[in-house]
């Protein structure tokens, strides 16, 4: 029994220390795959001067902003890259780089790269620390997320992620204040958070190709966005859209609706029956713009033909006055001198006749030309104040000057009489 159990005790410290090996080993292997990835990373860095595409060499040197190396099957970013750190606009897509070198931070002025169509598994690093970049290209590479860092990215306005592995909507975005474009379209996202709509600057959002079977809701909450696209989901059903007051583009191709969505009349739908419901729009545009050119047309019509009736009644009333102020200048004039003016007692009867005869003759006349048009008597007697020639209580002033004219012309003819 004691041998057994020794030999038991034996095989069981065996064990162990072969455990033990074991693990050592294990550890010991993963140290080396970590270094050869290290060495790796570091042969990335330095770049030893391969020899360049044809015409390469000149694009390098041509002292352009812009910088175009897409679709040269680059393994690595060439070292002289590294160097034009005047370079606004880098595009490397189609190429065949897995990772970036750090010396890229050195191009701070960079505004725009376009990394897509490589075999990027993830965000390099330094590519987050060009803080002055606005537009960011990662469609088409092996993402499933994006790194923390990319918050650094505080100028950035457009970012495409299109055609990678995203399972989930990334929250890391949220830091993004200036993003107004994402290109998040041909992923796994099945969902959105709930809280998306904090990204208040997004303008346009591509979700084409993704796995959504309802409409996600809080959609509805960014009444700020221009551009939906909703391409190529599972959605059986859209909800109205007129929630969406901003809303310009919206495409919903590719999905098993049964009716395309309402939206505003100013929206253009790409889909399944638009066609039919923008044709109908036109013509409904159409016909409103008909009414409102015809009413257009009846209302210069009615305009042209009151006019000679105005400008006849403006006409008269403006001679009227002119030939007040004409005999009531003539009258200051040719006032004679009371004093050598003889009186004749026994024609005033008779010129008293004559008077009422003239004054009757004269309010009758003023009552039938302000009554010519009733619809016109306001405006004229603005128009008489307007011209400043008759004052307010126009037919009183009017009637007493007749009076002093009668009492002087009688005067004058008494004079000439032998």
């Amino acid at each position: 029994m004691g041998n057994s159990s020794q030999k038991e005790a034996q095989d069981e410290g065996g064990e162990e220390k072969e455990k033990k090996v074991k693990e050592k080993g294990d550890e010991g292997e993963e140290e080396e795959e970590a270094a050869e990835k290290e060495e790796e990373e570091e042969e990335e860095e330095v770049l030893e001067d391969e020899e360049l595409p044809l015409g390469v060499d000149d694009l390098l040197a041509s002292g352009d902003p812009v910088l175009d190396l897409s679709y040269y099957k680059f393994r690595r970013l060439p070292r002289q890259v590294l160097d034009l750190e005047y370079l606004e606009k880098l595009y490397v897509c189609g190429n065949r780089l897995r990772n970036i070198p750090k010396g890229i931070t050195r191009l701070q002025g960079l505004r725009t790269l376009a990394l897509d169509f490589n075999k990027l598994d993830d965000v390099p690093l330094s590519v987050c620390k060009l803080t002055n970049l606005t537009c960011l290209y990662l469609g088409s590479n092996r993402l499933v997320s994006l790194p923390p860092e990319v918050s650094n990215l505080q100028n950035l306005r457009c970012l495409w992620v299109e055609s990678n592995y995203f399972q989930r909507f990334p929250k890391q975005l949220y830091d993004l204040p200036n993003l107004r474009s994402l290109q998040i379209g041909d992923n796994r996202l099945r969902t959105l958070p709930s809280d998306l709509c904090r990204m208040e600057s997004l303008r346009g959002l591509w979700l084409y190709g993704n796995r959504f079977q309802e409409f996600p809701r809080v959609l509805l909450k960014m009444e700020q966005l221009e551009i939906l696209d909703m391409d190529r989901n599972r959605i059986s059903e859209f909800p109205n859209l007129h929630h969406l007051p901003a809303l310009r583009l919206f495409s919903y191709d590719h999905n098993p609706v049964k009716e395309p969505p309402r939206v505003g009349e100013e929206v253009l739908i790409v889909g399944e029956g638009a066609e039919e419901v923008l044709q109908a729009r036109e013509r409904r545009r159409e016909a409103k713009e008909r009414a409102e050119k015809e009413a257009e047309e009846a209302a210069a019509a009615a305009a042209a033909a009151a006019s000679p009736v105005i400008h006849g009644i403006l006409k008269k009333l403006r001679m009227n006055s002119a030939l007040n102020l004409a005999a009531a200048k003539g009258k200051e004039i040719n006032e004679p001198d009371p004093s050598t003016t003889p009186t004749g007692d026994e024609n005033e009867p008779q010129n008293n006749d004559e008077g009422a005869e003239s004054e009757r003759q004269g309010v009758a006349f003023e009552e039938a030309e302000l009554g010519y048009d009733d619809d016109g008597l306001e405006y004229e007697r603005e128009e008489l104040i307007y011209e400043g020639e008759v004052y307010e209580g126009y037919e009183g002033a009017e009637l007493e000057y007749e009076r002093a004219e009668m009492d002087y012309e009688y005067e004058g003819e008494e004079q000439e009489q032998p």
